[in-house]
């Protein structure tokens, strides 16, 4: 809602750039996607590489936190 907000403020101020932005967002989205992705399977590597590390001390009875 803040965003929208924000927007509306901006296309008060400054039209064109409200509507460039407007129009820009799928295209920045869609050039951000990759690296999300990218970043999605680095935390999952990690997650399992520390679940991996853990594990023995989860077998003797660790708790998980």
């Amino acid at each position: 809602m803040f965003g929208f907000i924000l927007w509306l403020f901006l296309l008060f101020l400054c039209w064109p750039l409200a509507l460039l932005a407007l129009v820009l967002y799928p295209v920045v989205w869609l050039l951000m996607l990759p690296f999300r992705l990218l970043g999605i399977g680095v935390e999952a590597v990690f997650e399992l590489l520390r679940a991996i590390v853990m594990l023995p001390a989860r077998v003797l009875g660790g708790s998980p936190r």
